[in-house]
This record gives structure tokens, C-alpha cells and sequence, in this order.
């Protein structure tokens, strides 16, 4: 039997705001590239058109390891300057 692959998965579950209305609208979780992430989702409207569209924020679960990130890598070639190149 194939084992459940939920890399790239998530799921938002109707949230209950209480009194208050900053809370999101909808609350769930998802697993992206192995990291456990908490989803937050809001509904809101465009001021431009009024159409409905919906708010995303996406946290790292309490204790789950952040995946790291590589630092860029620098470029070591040397930089020729010309002044050959300039234009005046």
C-alpha cells in the first residue's frame, strides 16, 4: 500500500470569531516543502471592484523546524571598469 504523501497540502475549517472580528475567518494548517505551517484566512472585498477574495497567513507550528534557506552566493568574478563605456 502506498503511504500518503501530504507534501503541498493543507486544509482551512470554518473558524468561530466570538466577539471578536479581528480573528480569521477560517483557520487550518498545511505541510509545504516538510515544513508544518498554521494557515490563517481571512474574507475581505476589493475596494476597487467589491469582489470577495480571501486573506492568507501562514505560520510555522509551534516547535516545527524552519526549514533553513541557503544565503545567496556571491558572484567572485572581479568587475572590469572601463571608462571607455561611459557615455560622456
Amino acid at each position: 500500500m502506498k503511504e500518503y504523501d501530504n507534501n503541498n497540502r493543507g486544509v482551512l475549517f470554518k473558524n468561530d470569531k466570538g466577539d471578536n472580528d479581528k480573528r480569521p475567518d477560517y483557520r487550518g494548517s498545511a505541510v509545504i516543502d516538510g515544513v508544518d505551517l498554521n494557515i490563517s484566512a481571512w474574507i475581505k472585498a476589493s475596494q476597487k471592484t467589491g469582489d470577495k477574495f480571501m486573506s492568507l497567513r501562514f505560520e510555522p507550528k509551534q516547535g516545527a523546524p524552519k526549514k533553513a534557506t541557503r544565503a545567496p552566493v556571491m558572484d567572485e568574478t572581479p568587475f572590469k571598469f572601463d571608462d571607455a563605456d561611459l557615455p560622456f
